[in-house]
């Protein structure tokens, strides 16, 4: 402790190191945020055609939300969902079937539909897979 009193420099150190550490825990907070291309992509499953979606999602604050269509017409798709420090995240996707050959017991367009994805992201690239249903892949990719 003596050290610390005689020496001025040390606590200046020590708050520069703090400074540094905060700042660095900032700067990790906001990591996944900006434009991420969102690719979607569906395998044939029970009888229903693949397809793949490919739209923009945003993040902010380690939020995620991505849109393609028109809201609550046949076609449209929406996901979101949080995104944890570490990367790992858990996304709701919603829509509308856009026709009935690529929906599973070929249900009629416009039917509301709904499910889970489970996600890995760096801050510049993730992937992530449907947890119920069909099988399904999405992959993200940060625009610089």
């Amino acid at each position: 402790m003596d050290d610390l009193v005689k020496n001025p420099l040390i606590p200046s150190v020590w708050v520069a190191l703090c400074l540094l550490i905060c700042a660095q825990a900032h700067s990790n907070e906001n990591a996944f945020d900006g434009v991420w291309d969102t690719v979607l992509s569906c395998s044939n499953s029970n009888g229903a055609l693949g397809y793949s979606f490919e739209f923009d999602s945003t993040v902010k604050n380690n939020i995620l939300h991505g849109e393609k269509g028109v809201k609550d017409q046949p076609g449209w798709l929406q996901i979101d969902g949080n995104i944890s420090s570490d990367g790992s995240a858990s996304f709701y996707v919603m829509g509308r079937v856009g026709a009935a050959p690529f929906a599973v017991g070929q249900r009629p367009a416009g039917t509301e539909y709904g499910y889970h994805v489970d996600a890995k992201l760096t801050v510049t690239s993730g992937t992530g897979h449907r947890v119920e249903g069909r099988p399904c892949t999405v992959a993200f990719t940060k625009r610089k």
